[in-house]
């Protein structure tokens, strides 16, 4: 039988299935894919608290439905920093990154006529929950290299250490759960 972590962000309530990282430490699993009530909430509070902006940056990870909705409640375009090259793309720009939760590096890419519509716009970067801040830090060399202003860093959640940084604007601390 599965354990369960309760939260309460934006208002709402939710158990987060407890994931083992290590033999010592489990995560709270927070999977917003399907979640539209906490989606939607979720992005209007992260808004409030965003600086204005021109275009929104998110890895291709849990954090799209975040950046789609708050692009779509903004009105202001969003990017995804995509996992793959895919064949649209004719020149390609990339950074590695590894994330506590996905096992190998990972390649983050982005496509030059993307990118240069991020050249000196005012960019958010979007992403589910911050923990290490690796995936953070790939999406920020990679729009960096665009010359893009990066002007906030926000999350549904900080976990860990993560909570304390001062650089970043999540709604909800999440803890490590100690075994």
């Amino acid at each position: 039988m599965p354990e369960y972590y309760r939260v309460k962000v934006a208002g709402l309530e939710r158990d987060l299935i407890r994931c083992p990282l290590n033999d010592k430490i489990d995560i709270a699993g927070f999977i917003v894919f399907g979640d539209v009530e906490l989606t939607v909430r979720a992005s209007e509070e992260l808004l409030k608290k965003c600086p204005d902006f021109d275009y929104i940056v998110t890895p291709e990870a849990k954090s799209i439905p975040i950046a789609y909705e708050m692009s779509r409640q903004s009105g202001k375009k969003y990017f995804v920093a995509r996992k793959k090259k895919k064949l649209y793309m004719k020149d390609p720009v990339c950074v590695e990154v590894r994330s506590i939760t996905t096992e190998a590096v990972q390649t983050l890419i982005m496509d030059s006529l993307e990118g240069e519509q991020l050249r000196g716009k005012k960019i958010i970067i979007v992403d589910d929950v911050i923990s290490t801040g690796e995936s953070l830090r790939a999406v920020e060399a990679l729009v960096s290299k665009f010359g893009a202003e990066i002007v906030a860093k926000c999350a549904v959640f900080a976990e860990g250490d993560a909570a304390e940084r001062d650089d970043i604007i999540f709604l909800e601390k999440l803890p490590l759960l100690f075994k």
